[in-house]
């Protein structure tokens, strides 16, 4: 009995040693000449970075939140929620911009955003130098086809005094700094 069973009807496959030196070949050339060989899955972005949450409190009473969607990616309108603690501070429920209808394979008729996406939030008055917590839930796609679960991110905010203007922008992720570019 043969120690190496081949299915029936199958003809044994032979090594063909002159295909992997001409695989083998162009590869070395393509790495000699600098071209890039490219996997067949594009790389995703985290959805830090595909959807990037920031705040800031533009008085005492309103929040300023923004999305900025990467190129390729969108947010769905009726995923976008947002929280604030605490509670208390909790004003109206905010009012969404208007979308663009799209025809969705998974949720049917939706409402989408790309690009840059601001939604003011309303507040009860709130104590100059109080923080709050401002946490938005959203769910969006790469047009690639692939959605993602959906993602809370947040930011604490400094509530600023009377007449002072706006506070600075808060990043959800802020970018790392880099040593060497």
């Amino acid at each position: 009995m043969d120690p190496h069973p081949i299915s029936p009807g199958l003809p044994p496959k032979r090594f063909r040693h002159d295909r992997w030196l001409i695989a083998l070949g162009v590869a070395a050339l393509a790495v000699a000449l600098g071209t890039p060989v490219r996997a067949a899955d594009p790389k995703l972005l985290p959805p830090e970075q595909a959807f990037r949450f920031s705040a800031r409190m533009l008085d005492d009473r309103t929040v300023e939140t923004r999305f900025v969607v990467a190129d390729g990616y969108y947010l769905y309108r009726d995923k976008l929620e947002f929280a604030i603690s605490p509670q208390s501070a909790a004003g109206a429920a905010p009012t969404l911009p208007v979308g663009k209808l799209k025809v969705d394979e998974f949720f049917g008729k939706v409402e989408t955003y790309r690009g840059d996406v601001v939604v003011a939030v309303s507040l009860r008055a709130q104590v100059p130098g109080d923080s709050i917590v401002v946490a938005a839930q959203s769910q969006g796609c790469a047009d690639l086809g692939v959605c993602y679960p959906p993602n809370r991110q947040q930011v604490t905010l400094i509530v600023p005094a009377a007449g002072k203007g706006p506070g600075p922008v808060v990043d959800a992720h802020p970018q790392k700094k880099r040593w060497f570019n």
